[in-house]
């Protein structure tokens, strides 16, 4: 009887999306649920290549997971089939009947609303499908009325449940970083549409926090915050600064997966990190990024080979969380 929940400690792209893919696969994950929408790319390395996947849970790369998306998801139709169909996951793939459906003109109004360059949001329309639902908007359809959807259509909590019941693993795919939670991030209006804490997540899917076993904290050595006018992040720092400091041969920047802009990014602030920790009981901490505190730890494997800095780094982390 297990379940393990993926959740992020920090503004988002922490890696949640590599560590579900590699727990999926290593641990056999039964069950991969996703909470969350379309306004969230996890990144997957498998075979050689890298995908970013915006609905299909990142535990597709295990062919025995049983793939769900969460009561709580919003759905975008054409991305998520076109993901299915990218992926071969069509008779893997379960969907709940109260998950939301956004449509276009929900992208539009948040343009309209001037969300990205209020609070540097993604424009995916997440966040107004979303407020429909709460809304009771007569205007929302639910996965369960859509017939591109229908042959997928399942009970989730009912299936998660009856899988943790059985005594088999369900991984919960968290999304974005609990410092973006809509009910405890550290600065409004710059937050998701949603709670993005483990508590958070077990109610998208409908799961008991009795029935949890490991909640995972995912961070980053280097904070980032999306492109643009996207909220405060303290001691913000530029990526040749990253550079510099680790010793790269090449230049250092990433993209946001989803909107395609250059990351703001930040030096490590164990303030936002401790809160996570305490609002969520991590049971492990997984750390990405080692390499950009010395190039030296690119490509390694064993605790033992990294450098002074690195072994300092994650020990820091031990002892203070």
């Amino acid at each position: 009887m297990s379940v393990l929940v993926v959740v992020g400690g920090q503004f988002g792209s922490e890696g949640k999306g590599k560590l579900t893919s590699y727990l999926a696969a290593h641990d056999d994950a039964a069950v991969v649920v996703r909470c969350g929408g379309p306004n969230a790319g996890h990144t997957v390395d498998h075979r050689g290549e890298r995908h970013v996947v915006r609905q299909v849970p990142a535990g597709y790369v295990n062919p025995r997971s049983r793939l769900l998306l969460a009561a709580g998801s919003v759905v975008d139709v054409e991305q998520l089939l076109q993901e299915v169909s990218l992926h071969a996951v069509e008779s893997r793939l379960g969907i709940d009947p109260n998950a939301a459906v956004l449509r276009r003109s929900d992208q539009e109004l948040e343009a309209t609303l001037q969300l990205r360059k209020r609070i540097a949001s993604t424009l995916s329309g997440t966040g107004v499908a979303t407020s429909r639902k709460v809304l009771r908007d007569e205007t929302l359809e639910l996965a369960g009325r859509v017939n591109a959807l229908s042959s997928w259509i399942t009970d989730v909590a009912g299936e998660v449940n009856q899988t943790h019941d059985n005594g088999d693993l369900v991984l919960v795919e968290g999304t974005q970083g609990f410092g973006l939670s809509l009910h405890h991030g550290d600065v409004y209006p710059y937050r998701t549409s949603r709670d993005t804490t483990a508590a958070g997540f077990l109610s998208e899917v409908g799961l008991s926090p009795f029935t949890v076993t490991d909640i995972v904290l995912v961070v980053r050595t280097f904070p980032i915050r999306v492109g643009g006018h996207s909220g405060p992040l303290a001691n913000e720092i530029s990526w040749e600064d990253v550079r510099h400091r680790s010793g790269y041969p090449r230049p250092v920047e990433e993209y946001t997966s989803v909107s395609k802009t250059l990351r703001r990014i930040g030096l490590f602030d164990m303030a936002i990190v401790k809160r996570a920790a305490s609002i969520n009981r991590p049971t492990h901490i997984a750390v990405h990024g080692l390499d950009y505190l010395s190039y030296k730890d690119y490509g390694i494997t064993n605790f033992d080979d990294l450098s002074e800095v690195s072994r300092s780094f994650v020990q820091r982390l031990e002892d203070t969380l």
